[in-house]
């Protein structure tokens, strides 16, 4: 039955579309770096939304409440890590990678960057990057994919998942496949709008509810049977695990593609500082708000939703029961743009690191710029159509995708986190310190997941904490070994830390 609710959803879907076909048209005749970069033209408000909303997909309007609800104010940590690590990366690293990336050789992707950066002819770094990236964001494509599906399915009961997931990937299919980096920035920057006014709206919602009153956040808090006797602390008496591993999520930025290449594309250095203030006002907004939600939500829904093990939906079901149809259907699409916004922006790192890291350096050497943009766009379809199809599957391997993706954040900051700092901050790092660094911390990572983290003894620490470490030392430890960079790596790295250059 056609409804209000249904109505928004179909006007949103509209505009993604149309924002997809717009940008098909102005960049028909354009280029790889057009497609992939978007020309290097970002303004300050679409870099700064895009980069939020493709960081904090339907696990900041979902997972992140649902987990605060569910286990306690300790999780309120991974938030307050997110909001610092934020913060830093775009203080940081932004303006410094959006010079050195330009500087060297002008890199339209992360490992194109990292083989510019050190003038090196091997393409040994720059294909195992390629091919971490194309296997871990099919992964996160899929989830992102199973994520919207499962929320089409809970707004729109009419339909099935199967349906909604079909649905759900034409779409982002669609206009990634069309309107490349740009579309994906627009959208995205309208998808981070939405996000943060879904996110704003519903707490102030649930405090002006008639079934709301203060005394039910007391009783909330101060029960002491079970699950909910852990909200009696507050986040300052978590553990320390709780705390490292928390303020450990906010190392995963530095490392992260998807994000690290919204710097890359902003029009100058200028652009980058307005950019800063926009995506860390946007991030303390809309992790707080999340926060909120999980709190006072408690008093409202928390039975009925722990007793089933939906904690996760306490967003859905603030926005179906507190708001008229129509805005409560503008609201869910919030949760649908956040899943989007994460999967268009992976979509297009993966392919456009196999297509400028893999195709035209091994594969066609001499592919023209028409030829590699399109070979980026079948790419798009190639890698979308796998995970369209691990996420329908109803095997093992489709359900484990979501620990895998749990863990693909940890992995790439792990990875890449320290030699990107390194990298920017440091003349004197060489081009096997990087590979050492990449190397020593995906293989620590991945122990420290295997053999602490799922060891039956009840520790835990975030493994993105050792393997950041360890990334860190191996990179600084083999470059010191290392000969000293020639003096053209050196000019390189003046040249972009240089007040002239931008």
């Amino acid at each position: 039955m056609f409804n209000a609710q249904i109505l928004a959803f179909v006007l949103y879907f509209m505009l993604i579309l149309g924002i997809g076909i717009v940008f098909f048209i102005k960049t028909k005749n354009g280029n790889e770096k057009d497609y992939f970069l978007g020309g290097r033209s970002m303004g300050p408000w679409v870099t700064a939304l895009s980069a939020q909303a493709s960081d904090m997909s339907g696990w900041l309007l979902m997972g992140f409440p649902g987990s605060i609800l569910a286990f306690g104010m300790g999780k309120v940590w991974i938030g307050i890590g997110l909001a610092l690590g934020t913060a830093l990366n775009w203080i940081l690293v932004a303006k410094r990678l959006r010079k050195f990336s330009a500087a060297a050789n002008d890199s339209i992707t992360i490992p194109q960057y990292l083989k510019n950066r050190f003038l090196e002819e091997g393409k040994a770094l720059q294909i195992i990057c390629a091919v971490i990236f194309l296997v871990c964001f099919t992964a996160y494509v899929a989830s992102s994919f199973l994520a919207g599906a499962k929320v089409f399915s809970k707004v729109l009961p009419q339909i099935s998942e199967n349906t909604g997931l079909l649905i759900f990937a034409i779409i982002i299919i669609a206009y990634t496949f069309l309107g490349g980096f740009k579309a994906v920035c627009w959208t995205d920057f309208f998808q981070g709008l939405m996000m943060l006014v879904a996110l704003l709206a519903v707490p102030i919602l649930i405090v002006k509810a008639p079934e709301f009153a203060a005394d039910k956040i007391t009783a909330a808090y101060t029960m002491q049977d079970g699950t909910q006797s852990i909200f009696n602390a507050n986040p300052f008496s978590a553990t320390w695990q709780d705390i490292v591993s928390g303020l450990g999520w906010g190392l995963g930025y530095f490392g992260m593609p998807h994000i690290l290449v919204r710097f890359m594309s902003a029009k100058d250095s200028k652009t980058i500082k307005k950019s800063a203030i926009i995506g860390i006002v946007w991030v303390i907004l809309s992790l707080g708000a999340a926060i909120a939600i999980a709190i006072l939500g408690r008093a409202l829904y928390a039975e009925e939703l722990l007793a089933n093990g939906d904690q996760e939906k306490i967003f859905i079901e603030c926005a179906l029961k507190l708001f008229p149809l129509f805005i409560g259907g503008l609201l869910l699409s919030a949760v649908i743009a956040a899943a989007m916004s994460t999967a268009d922006s992976q979509l297009l790192v993966a392919s456009s690191s196999f297509t400028s890291d893999i195709y035209k350096p091994v594969i066609r050497k001499n592919a023209s710029d028409k030829e590699a943009l399109w070979v980026g766009r079948i790419v798009v379809l190639i890698i979308a159509v796998v995970a369209y199809f691990i996420a329908s599957s109803k095997s093992e391997a489709a359900s484990g995708i979501m620990n895998l993706v749990e863990n693909a954040w940890g992995g790439f900051g792990a990875s890449f986190g320290p030699v990107i700092i390194l990298s920017l901050f440091w003349k004197r790092l060489t081009y096997k310190g990087a590979i050492a660094g990449v190397v020593c911390g995906a293989l620590t990572d991945i122990l420290w997941l295997i053999f602490v983290n799922n060891a039956d003894n009840g520790f835990y620490l975030y493994e993105i904490v050792p393997g950041f470490i360890v990334g860190l030392l191996a990179a600084v430890i083999v470059t010191l070994i290392d000969k000293a960079p020639s003096k053209e790596v050196c000019d390189l790295y003046d040249k972009a830390v240089s007040a002239d250059f931008d």
